[in-house]
């Protein structure tokens, strides 16, 4: 095992040096981003990157976070990354989930799913770059948050000295054979169709709709495609370039969200520069980053439920195995319908006309 380390070491500082990320370097070598790391937690190397295991105290440790400043988190799958400066905020727990309500993004995790953390030391072309960086059984990273140059670095070490852990024997083994574990859904014939469309009808909020599908057993691109057309409308999977640059140009403050396995992480607020650079579609505005790879959009979809206040509309986001990439909503005002902006610029979806906040 360790002359495999000292093998992964080697390839990552060349591949490194020539400017290739983290994710892409793993994926070259054959190997999980996960493992990549766990291979710099070595005292003996002394290369440009260094990794500390983490004590496994999901919730613990993002309680902390407030108490490090701005900082950037960090969340994404393989079509799209989510990139947010602010500050963590106190955290509230259920039996499932954990969430954080952070100035300019929210958290939601789901730590069941963590299988291993580490405090990331890199010191490249852009000086020192310190992180915090947490995987699934799997080796793929769920979330990651790095300090920024205003971050409190004592605060740091404090959690750092805190939290100090040990490589995880059944995660390191796991990372060193990634999988990727592909949607199972049940055939259409054995789901309760009419009881999934009637639950749906009965929705009183978004936050209704996790909570269904897991009554109905039906995965969520499978909702849409059984759902009564009145509330999911499949729609060009390239429409998402326009509703960004329709935001852009009418100031329109979108919420967008990105979600994995183990985390799912939403900015609110307007965005400014839209910008394509390969197969990625961006959005890069200080404090925001977003990062789209428009060719892995299998599919996309008008989604609606309804609420206490009128239809929540979402335009929602699906690569080729059914995995939501990322979602799309208007930002309303508590107690109020959709804004007038937002159901317009969906209307361009449609051939209907939405009902909006007068």
């Amino acid at each position: 095992m360790q002359q495999d380390d000292e093998y992964i070491r080697t390839q990552f500082s060349a591949l490194r040096q020539q400017g290739q990320r983290h994710r892409d370097i793993a994926e070259g070598l054959g190997i999980s981003e996960g493992a990549l790391i766990a291979a710099h937690t070595s005292a003996a190397h002394s290369g440009s990157l260094r990794a500390t295991p983490l004590a496994p105290a999901w919730r613990d440790i993002l309680a902390a976070l407030p108490g490090l400043g701005e900082v950037m988190a960090l969340t994404r799958n393989a079509a799209c990354v989510h990139e947010a400066v602010g500050v963590y905020g106190q955290g509230g727990a259920d039996a499932e989930d954990f969430s954080v309500e952070g100035a300019n993004f929210t958290l939601c995790i789901n730590d069941k799913e963590w299988a291993q953390g580490f405090a990331v030391r890199e010191n490249g072309s852009k000086g020192m770059q310190q992180s915090l960086q947490f995987f699934d059984a799997g080796g793929t990273a769920v979330h990651k948050v790095f300090l920024q140059a205003n971050s409190h670095e004592q605060a740091y070490a404090a959690l750092l000295k805190q939290f100090d852990g040990v490589l995880q024997p059944a995660a390191r083994a796991a990372f060193s054979s990634p999988t990727k574990q592909p949607i199972v859904e049940k055939p259409d014939a054995q789901i309760d169709v009419a009881g999934l469309r009637e639950g749906w009808m009965r929705l009183r909020g978004a936050q209704g709709f996790e909570p269904m599908l897991s009554r109905f057993g039906v995965t969520r691109l499978q909702a849409l495609r059984l759902a009564d057309p009145q509330f999911a409308q499949s729609v060009d999977a390239s429409c998402v370039h326009a509703v960004l640059d329709v935001a852009a140009r009418d100031a329109l403050p979108l919420a967008i969200r990105v979600q994995n396995v183990g985390a799912a992480q939403t900015r609110t607020g307007r965005v400014h520069r839209i910008a394509v650079m390969g197969p990625w579609l961006n959005v890069l505005d200080p404090g925001f980053n977003l990062h789209l790879r428009e060719d892995l959009i299998a599919s996309a979809w008008l989604v609606k439920k309804p609420s206490v206040n009128g239809l929540c509309l979402s335009l929602e986001l699906f690569d080729t195995e059914g995995n939501l990439i990322a979602a799309l909503a208007g930002v309303r005002q508590p107690g109020k319908a959709e804004p007038c902006d937002w159901c317009a610029l969906m209307d361009t979806l449609t051939e209907e006309s939405l009902p909006c906040a007068s």
